[in-house]
């Protein structure tokens, strides 16, 4: 059986079926799309601009700057770029900025999570469509002939829609956690980052070692 014949065998669920199939793709590919970029590289980063806050703070700014089409260089770099704050103004820094980078990885959840409440539903609308129709056409003077026989085709074929509901939301929901995995695992590193490079800022504080303006908040102020 081709796909062409299988979707029209599916019934009128079949259509917005098809209509959730393509979000959820278009939601997959941008994300694996997305992921596939960052997840590499977002460790090298943190562990650089770290390394270099460790000897100079405007290096630190510098490389953050430079990697700032990532999302731990945007996170780092936010308070890196600040003029001389305190460490309270620095700590609410970093955590705006890891707001910020994870609900831009989060982007396209809610399409999944739709696709993989509503697909069953509509697979399972789709059948009770089908057997409804199948069953209403069922005389008791036609039991166990020819009739019976094409109803029982006719209930197969309702079947269909539940299963390709149920296909839609099982791949949707595979990818959706794989996605929140990779939420998870990034909050993790932007935790462990922002911490270390807060208690190296705190030190630097107390020791008076923090220069008078960082070389991107320098730039910003001379333009």
């Amino acid at each position: 059986m081709s796909i062409t014949e299988l979707f029209s065998r599916g019934g009128i669920a079949m259509w917005p079926l098809l209509f959730l199939s393509v979000l959820a793709l278009g939601s997959i590919v941008d994300r694996v799309w997305f992921w596939s970029r960052i997840l590499t590289r977002e460790r090298e980063v943190a562990g650089r601009v770290l390394e270099a806050a460790r000897r100079e703070w405007a290096a630190a700014a510098e490389i953050a700057k430079r990697s700032s089409a990532l999302p731990m260089g945007r996170f780092l770099q936010a308070p890196l770029s600040l003029e001389k704050p305190e460490p309270e103004v620095f700590r609410l820094a970093l955590e705006t900025a890891a707001n910020e980078e994870l609900a831009v990885m989060r982007r396209g959840e809610k399409v999944l999570e739709a696709v993989i409440a509503i697909s069953p539903l509509l697979g399972l609308l789709g059948t009770v469509v089908g057997l409804i129709n199948s069953l209403g056409s069922i005389q008791l003077s036609d039991l166990g002939g020819d009739a019976t026989a094409g109803t029982a085709l006719g209930i197969g074929e309702a079947l269909i829609s539940t299963a390709v509901g149920l296909v839609i939301a099982i791949v949707s929901l595979a990818f959706y956690r794989l996605f929140q995995g990779f939420v998870f695992g990034q909050a993790k590193v932007f935790r462990q980052s922002g911490s270390e490079l807060e208690l190296l800022y705190r030190q630097a504080w107390a020791s008076k070692s923090v220069p008078e303006v960082s070389p991107v908040a320098a730039k910003e102020r001379d333009s």
